[in-house]
């Protein structure tokens, strides 16, 4: 979602709580992309290269881009239940008969299954360097400091909804496997743990 006026970009993360931002700023903003949702959900990098240059003018100051991380593991956790749901029975990208070890396996081959292919929120985030892109990132457990950010920012009241809630199941992952998640996707969890301390900015 583009804010024009009030020189916003909210760039959304799978997963993040999407689905309640949108409906909750939808209407204010002076472009939203829903479809497809590979344009939804275009990273911080697709937005520099592809879509900054149409809203920047030289008369007002850069648009500030922000999103939200979910912790790492709860991430993983999210989609695995988000595939689990009945209407993916079938499908390539259904976890029904996958175990969350056997999905998070998946997730640190390098070529992953279908099920299991849904990226990474540090390259989400992050230039192909690996250098933070976004300049307002929070954290998925602080929807009241994201709430009070954008309601300066929009100059409005703000309220959330929760939405897109994902079918719960009963997750636990291997201590070996939880090091190894942990090594691979390094990046992931040095993020989030910025984030303990407070929203990232980065200008």
């Amino acid at each position: 979602m583009i804010f024009f006026k009030e020189r916003l970009v909210y760039l959304a993360v799978p997963k993040t709580g999407t689905s309640a931002i949108e409906r909750a700023l939808g209407r204010h903003a002076s472009a939203v992309f829903r479809d497809p949702p590979g344009m939804k959900h275009t990273n911080a990098l697709g937005f520099e290269r592809k879509f900054r240059g149409l809203f920047e003018r030289k008369t007002l100051s850069p648009l500030e881009t922000m999103a939200v991380m979910r912790e790492p593991l709860d991430w993983l956790g999210s989609w695995y239940r988000y595939r689990r749901r009945p209407a993916l029975d079938g499908h390539p990208n259904s976890t029904r008969d996958v175990s969350f070890d056997e999905f998070v396996e998946a997730y640190l081959q390098d070529t992953r299954p279908a099920f299991a292919d849904i990226g990474s929120q540090a390259r989400f985030l992050t230039d192909q360097s690996g250098a933070l892109l976004i300049n307002h990132v929070f954290a998925y457990t602080d929807f009241e400091t994201i709430r009070a950010f954008l309601a300066t920012r929009l100059n409005r009241p703000i309220e959330f909804d929760k939405v897109n809630t994902s079918p719960r199941a009963p997750l636990s992952l291997s201590k070996g496997l939880r090091s190894r998640l942990e090594k691979t996707c390094a990046q992931d969890f040095e993020i989030y743990e910025a984030l303990k301390d407070g929203p990232l900015s980065v200008t």
